[in-house]
């Protein structure tokens, strides 16, 4: 193949930026033979297949076929992050269009104020307990110990059976 595609999708690189991407490409992998077999995808084809799947976020196995295997795809991508080529293209496009004048490096503060809705603010009062039923009785407090039901310690055997617990 000699690298120019039809476009297989809309989103995929135009023959016009491809042309960009490939010159900086060029200084930045190595020039010559490599060994080995050689690829059975086109360079523009992977590049096309990882910018589909960092476009939708799907998983690597559901990059369309006509990019390359997801594996040719995937160890690419792998393999420029870790050499740091994928810092460097952006460096180079950054510099590209710095150069000519269609990046603006002016930083905007947004000071808009934002609010919560009024459903988001805390509760008015915390709820207090509620008193017990019994007079002179004070307010339970809950205690950070798991509940256990306690058994009265001394009960003769006509008070069994004439109070049972626990209460009803």
């Amino acid at each position: 193949m000699d690298g120019t595609l039809p476009a297989g999708a809309r989103h995929d690189l135009t023959d016009e930026q491809w042309a960009i991407l490939a010159s900086l490409l060029e200084a930045l992998l190595p020039v010559g033979p490599k060994p080995g077999r050689p690829r059975k995808w086109t360079l523009r084809q992977l590049v096309d297949g990882i910018r589909f799947r960092t476009r939708t976020g799907c998983p690597w196995r559901d990059v369309p076929e006509r990019y390359g295997t997801w594996q040719s795809i995937y160890g690419l991508f792998r393999a420029w992050q870790l050499a740091g080529t994928w810092a460097a293209i952006l460096t180079g496009l950054q510099a590209l269009g710095a150069e000519a004048g269609s990046i603006e490096w002016v930083v905007s503060v947004d000071s808009t104020i934002n609010r919560a809705h009024q459903h988001a603010a805390a509760p008015a009062a915390i709820p207090r307990p509620k008193p017990s039923r019994r007079s002179g009785s004070r307010p339970i407090m809950p205690s950070a110990a798991p509940a256990v039901a306690c058994r009265p310690r001394c009960i003769s055997p006509s008070s069994r059976d004439a109070r049972r617990w626990p209460p009803r």
